[in-house]
């Protein structure tokens, strides 16, 4: 919540204000790992995450490993490129990166089929509502 620009509604303070709890797996942390941030206590765990530019074999069983990227890494390949510096046993880049749109979709997968084309249809919105922001923004 403290890095969010955008405003919320009630629902949306009452979620960012919890914690998970740690759920520590045997995935190892490597390239292209998504893992969730914390504080020093296990179960602080709310919004920042990590996505793995190598491997970090120091977080394996310590930080909750919860995806994978699967595409894109063309994007992975650019964040390497970033300046960065070191928090602790984190390589931080100097900028804030930040997330400026995402979905999330609870699609039978069965009917991924059926789906496909309303999926396509709201990426390509989502791409230029973002590109719209970025140039009043950002330009």
């Amino acid at each position: 919540m403290g890095g969010r620009k955008a405003p919320m509604n009630k629902e949306q303070e009452q979620q960012a204000d919890k914690s998970i709890v740690g759920e520590f797996s045997t995935v190892k942390h490597v390239r292209g790992i998504l893992s969730m941030g914390r504080y020093s206590d296990p179960d602080s765990a709310s919004s920042s995450f990590s996505i793995l530019l190598g491997d970090a074999p120091h977080l394996d069983g310590q930080y909750a490993v919860f995806g994978r990227v699967t595409k894109g890494d063309d994007t992975l390949r650019k964040l390497e490129r970033l300046p960065t510096h070191k928090e602790g046993i984190f390589v931080m880049p100097i900028e804030r990166i930040e997330i400026l749109s995402t979905y999330y979709y609870d699609i039978d997968v069965e009917s991924c089929e059926a789906e496909k084309s309303i999926l396509k249809r709201r990426l390509s919105e989502s791409a230029s509502e973002v590109e719209r922001w970025r140039r009043k923004c950002f330009a």
